[in-house]
């Protein structure tokens, strides 16, 4: 099945690929490999904010996170053309905004992991890395980056 099909198959639609808010650029490709600057928590209402632990609760965060995820997958398909030319998610890094006593950053980065492989199956189970964060741009709760694995 062709991912733009799977993703009306789930309801989910994609946001525009945001823009950068620095000197970067939203994705570069190195051979078969397309890394995918850190993409912040937002949804349409604007960021989303706050400390986890103590703004936010893990179910909220989690949602911040597939706000992130859904952000990737957008600036994969900005930078490719199509999301049918994604062989596979090979790693995301997750940084949450976190109190120094909260330990459920990997619960937290659950929601992006869970939507990648929600979206592309078992081609999108990955490695990854869930860490917490004295602070993150613009006092976001979430950012997660991505390296996905592109067809030739």
């Amino acid at each position: 099945m062709d991912i733009e099909s799977r993703l009306a198959e789930l309801g989910i639609t994609l946001p525009d690929a945001p823009a950068p808010a620095a000197n970067y650029v939203p994705a570069v490709q190195s051979g078969n490999m397309l890394f995918v600057s850190g993409q912040i928590s937002a949804d349409e209402n604007g960021l989303i904010k706050g400390v986890v632990g103590r703004d936010l609760d893990v179910e909220s965060a989690a949602a911040a996170a597939r706000r992130c995820g859904l952000a990737l997958i957008a600036q994969a398909r900005a930078a490719t053309g199509s999301l049918d030319k994604i062989v596979r998610v090979v790693k995301l890094t997750g940084f949450v905004n976190s109190t120094p006593d909260f330990t459920d950053q990997p619960e937290v980065i659950n929601g992006c992991s869970d939507l990648m492989v929600e979206v592309f199956g078992d081609a999108g189970r990955h490695a990854r890395a869930a860490v917490s964060a004295a602070a993150l741009p613009r006092g976001v709760a979430v950012e997660v980056e991505a390296i996905f694995e592109i067809a030739s």
